[in-house]
């Protein structure tokens, strides 16, 4: 049993004990390495990469036939982008739209108790405003690291989203995208296949 997990240790190690206790095997937590499966990392120290970005970028390039990049849209927002020789060019992290709205009620007292709203261009009122504002500042961030990707990689890259998020902000963007759901797990299977 193959693990890719970015929680706590003390998450991974009740994990890994439900695991011995059901399976009676020991659990493999996979980690991100400075190259794997033609993907080289590009940051100096490959461990401060999460494996769920790392595992994607795997399956993204497995995928692609040039430039790729991911898009991966959950509690955080992650950006990276390959060249088409599997050069991680870099990326970029912000908050995802839903925690966003949720630092936002957190941290601005009059916001506290405004319910969800819509995603629209201009709004009129404060809980369209929020939602609006959150999703469309991370429309227009996935469009703008997809423009300097093309600049860096020398190439349009192909555009995937994964993601809790991903269907919804597929909606958002102008760019040509496609979206998988199971990238970080199809990182974890190709990774898994080179290995064994």
């Amino acid at each position: 049993i193959r693990v890719a997990s970015v929680a706590s240790v003390a998450s991974n190690a009740a994990l890994a004990a439900a695991v011995r206790a059901r399976f009676g095997v020991e659990p493999v937590f996979v980690a991100t390495r400075a190259q794997a499966c033609g993907v080289r990392v590009a940051y100096t120290k490959p461990e401060n990469l999460g494996v769920d970005r790392f595992l994607g970028m795997i399956a993204a390039h497995a995928l692609a036939q040039g430039p790729v990049m991911v898009a991966s849209c959950g509690t955080a927002l992650t950006l990276d982008a390959l060249a088409a020789d599997g050069t991680h060019l870099g990326g970029l992290i912000g908050a995802g739209p839903e925690l966003a709205q949720v630092a936002l009620r957190g941290g601005t007292a009059r916001l506290a108790d405004v319910p969800a709203g819509r995603i629209v261009e201009i709004a009129d009122n404060t809980a369209d405003a929020i939602e609006s504002g959150t999703w469309l500042a991370a429309a227009a961030l996935v469009e703008r690291f997809r423009e300097r990707a093309a600049r860096r990689s020398g190439g349009d890259p192909a555009l995937i989203l994964t993601g809790g998020g991903a269907t919804r902000l597929s909606t958002l963007l102008d760019s040509a995208h496609r979206t998988d759901a199971e990238l970080v797990l199809r990182g974890l299977a190709t990774l898994a296949d080179a290995t064994d």
